[in-house]
């Protein structure tokens, strides 16, 4: 069973969002991590970069397979983890908390609308 922390927002591409003030943090899900595998490789946007809702902003790449990654926010990326990036094996071990992606400042909320809490996640993964 996955972990499924109750006050992220998901969305259906198994990507998640904390809200910290006027931005998000990013990252995808425990249960993604897992369909994947181990984690080789991550590419995201660089910082100053534009992301949009539902539109492709990396590639995450696992022994089993290569995926896009869909942002599930519109706006500015003010970070990146780099610790992802030098070591991406940190999604498999904490996918929640060191294994996050990218840091957004958001333009639009509208995209926070569409996003599911964490019991339309679970029922959407059949958890």
């Amino acid at each position: 069973m996955s972990e499924i922390p109750e006050e992220l927002k998901f969305s259906n591409e198994h990507e998640w969002v904390r809200m910290e003030g006027d931005e998000v943090v990013v990252g995808i899900t425990d249960f993604a991590q897992g369909e994947l595998g181990d984690v080789v490789f991550v590419e995201f946007p660089e910082i100053g970069g534009m992301v949009t809702y539902g539109e492709p902003f990396g590639t995450i790449e696992a022994v089993k397979a290569a995926s896009d990654l869909f942002s599930p926010v519109t706006g500015e990326v003010v970070d990146v983890n780099a610790a992802v990036v030098e070591d991406p094996g940190v999604i498999n071990k904490s996918a929640y908390i060191e294994g996050w992606m990218i840091r957004v400042k958001i333009t639009d909320t509208a995209a926070l609308d569409e996003l599911f809490d964490a019991q339309k996640y679970k029922d959407m993964i059949g958890e």
